[in-house]
């Protein structure tokens, strides 16, 4: 275990690296966007999510949920009847943008439901309050939702009912339930790299890998911080995990894994007091993972390499302003041509502002050891595929000529009649609601069928 005298100790010796000299800069106040009245919901998620077309951002709303979903030109100040997405009767927690559709994504709620939300090319004109569908099954409120990395229309929610269920976006069906896993409420939820198993940090303090098609605990790790506050886990690229907590003094921790054995972990560097939960983005093309702390006023990276210390600091991005939430742009979101290895979209209590992070570089030509392939639109695999037990790294593109947005098409939604289907298995749909909330009908009546093309 490494303390944090013994990693300055060795960064003390100049270490070779193309991201020492990596800067953040906020972009100017005419190109953030500003008078948005950001949630106040006190629940740990980023509030934000980003793609190459659309900044979404979860606000305060009366009399329901609501987020705004604002195209990244759009900057300036936001009209107050601006049009939000507003289908839900409870507060939104979450949202995620489908990594196979830029005009598709997913928001969990207060209300216990998961919606699916097309938005229209251009943006929205008016509010959006009908989904392309809703899915059903957890018992109180739902804050986590990821898509699967590199399957179509395959999509994660994890509820404060301790449960997480993977549905088939296609056919509206919960198509996994992982019920008896977590003895309390899950922290965090994260897909590897091609989606074949699942990492999770739980109030109780244990991280576990999960197989979710089998069902299977295949690893975990009893106390992976001490401290009660909330941890953090993703998977890396090459299979590790990193975390942060909180240790049972209440400093703020990092820490590195191997996900088959979890007994002692590779480092563990202390950072600082406070009390903010530190989200980790990381970028799987170079190695380079951002810690934001909800509340703090900074965002500090860290290069993590198989060389000792292995979590490797680089550099501090600080401001005045305290941050609400951040979103994080994919990779072919960025600038190739000025060098902009991240972008993330800090969320203060009214407005949300760009922050660039580049890596300085003399010559204009691509820099290709900065911009290595990258995980494109294009899924591996269908739902039905992956769900029968196939798996498929991402298919990467290159950046070379700039990321060109390709037409996406509409969801297309086919209606079955519900009474004309077999009985399933509990696994396949799990207990109904039992604080049910009234939704459209036209979206939940009968058995939905759509079509992610």
């Amino acid at each position: 275990i490494w303390t944090f005298a013994e990693t300055y100790m060795l960064r003390r010796v100049v270490r070779q690296s193309k991201f020492r000299h990596v800067f953040g800069q906020a972009v100017r106040n005419d190109q953030c966007y500003d008078d948005i009245r950001v949630s106040r919901v006190t629940w740990d998620s980023s509030f934000c999510a980003v793609n190459p077309k659309f900044v979404a951002i979860i606000i305060e709303a009366s009399g329901g949920g609501a987020f705004l979903v604002l195209p990244l030109t759009k900057t300036g100040r936001i009209d107050k009847v601006y049009p939000t997405v507003c289908g839900h009767t409870g507060p939104v927690l979450d949202i995620d943008w489908c990594p196979h559709n830029d005009l598709v994504i997913a928001s969990g709620s207060e209300d216990c439901t998961v919606m699916v939300w097309q938005i229209p090319e251009n943006g929205l004109e008016t509010p959006l309050s009908e989904p392309v569908v809703v899915l059903e099954g957890h018992s109180k409120r739902v804050g986590i939702v990821s898509w699967h990395p590199t399957a179509r229309n395959v999509l994660l929610s994890a509820g404060c009912d301790n449960q997480i269920i993977i549905w088939n976006v296609g056919t509206g069906q919960a198509m996994i339930n992982l019920e008896d896993m977590h003895p309390d409420v899950i922290f965090s939820v994260s897909w590897s790299r091609n989606g074949s198993l699942l990492c999770t940090a739980c109030k109780d303090k244990k991280v576990r890998v999960i197989d979710p098609r089998k069902k299977k605990v295949v690893t975990e790790k009893d106390k992976a911080h001490e401290g009660a506050r909330p941890m953090r886990a993703i998977f890396l690229a090459d299979g590790n995990i990193f975390t942060t907590g909180f240790s049972r003094m209440s400093e703020r921790q990092l820490a590195l894994w191997k996900s088959d054995n979890m007994d002692e972990p590779i480092c563990v560097q202390e950072m600082d007091t406070s009390n903010g939960v530190l989200l980790p983005f990381y970028d799987p093309d170079t190695s380079v993972v951002y810690l934001c702390g909800k509340g703090d006023s900074s965002i500090r990276y860290f290069e993590i390499t198989d060389e000792a210390p292995y979590v490797h600091y680089l550099s501090t991005f600080s401001t005045k302003e305290p941050q609400r939430g951040m979103g994080y742009m994919p990779k072919r979101g960025l600038d190739v041509n000025k060098c902009e290895i991240a972008r993330f979209y800090k969320l203060h209590e009214r407005k949300c502002e760009p922050i660039i992070m580049t890596v300085p570089r003399k010559s204009d030509l691509f820099q290709d050891d900065l911009y290595p392939d990258t995980a494109g639109p294009d899924p591996a695999l269908e739902a039905e595929e992956w769900f029968s037990g196939k798996n498929g790294g991402p298919i990467l593109i290159s950046l070379k000529d700039g990321y060109v947005s390709t037409k996406n098409r509409d969801l297309k939604v086919v209606k079955t009649n519900v009474l004309e289907t077999k009985p399933t298995t509990k696994a396949e749909h799990p207990p109904t609601v039992q604080k049910h909330t009234p939704v459209q009908p036209s979206a939940v009546s009968l058995n939905v069928c759509v079509c992610l093309l």
